[in-house]
């Protein structure tokens, strides 16, 4: 399936908030951030993060493996009919592509801000400070960059599931941010377009199960409009 290229960011965004940690370490509560802050994104962050940033930069965090482990209720499923997210699982291996934004200013406290309101859709959320490698070997040294994890002590968490069985839960799923199936499909671009060294083989895998099966839904949906 071809589709265009993934735009750089403008818009738009779907993560919650929780406790600040450096690589697991819990931080001085009530710190003022400093500046630059710098935000990693590796869900619907990478395409539409929704809050003024200074710069952008591709790049990779190690030590965790993104999966669509992370249930969705509002953005991108519903109560009856949840949808699938990403979240990030601490993997000594595992190493996570996606974005960095980097925020100054006034900039820091306004996005920190619209983030932290997201926990009181999905809640459930920690923050870490985790070492962030740009893509570019021009873009400088590594940095730390905030992340957001969804735990499975939340309430939507829904844990491990077969690449088929995610993928069918995500045709079904659509929530106020719109459908499930184009969450998955646009971070599926942004890896192919921007990180196209990179085999995410979870992330593919239920791409691949999901395109392998709308063929038969359209299929289906034709025979009963003719009759």
């Amino acid at each position: 399936m071809k589709r265009d290229p993934p735009q750089p960011p403008s818009d738009g965004g779907e993560h919650p908030s929780g406790r600040l940690q450096e690589e697991g370490s819990s931080t001085a509560e009530g710190a003022p951030p400093k500046s630059p802050l710098w935000i990693f994104g590796y869900g619907s962050l990478v395409w539409r993060p929704d809050f003024e940033f200074t710069s952008r930069k591709v790049g990779y965090i190690r030590g965790y493996s993104r999966r669509f482990w992370q249930g969705d209720t509002f953005h991108r499923g519903s109560e009856k009919m949840p949808g699938r997210v990403v979240t990030l699982l601490e993997d000594y291996d595992g190493c996570t592509w996606g974005v960095a934004y980097e925020l100054c200013g006034d900039q820091i406290a306004a996005s920190l801000k619209y983030l932290n309101m997201r926990e009181a859709v999905l809640g459930g959320y920690d923050t870490k400070l985790v070492k962030f490698h740009p893509q570019d070997k021009e873009g400088g040294e590594p940095l730390l960059a905030l992340v957001y994890i969804a735990t499975p002590q939340n309430p939507s968490y829904l844990g491990p599931a077969s690449e088929e069985d995610i993928a069918a839960q995500i045709i079904v799923s659509s929530g106020r941010s719109g459908h499930n199936i184009e969450y998955l499909l646009r971070l599926a671009d942004f890896m192919r377009y921007c990180c196209p060294q990179v085999e995410d083989e979870h992330l593919f895998s239920i791409e691949e199960a999901l395109i392998s099966v709308l063929p038969c839904l359209y299929h289906g949906e034709e025979s009963l409009a003719e009759e």
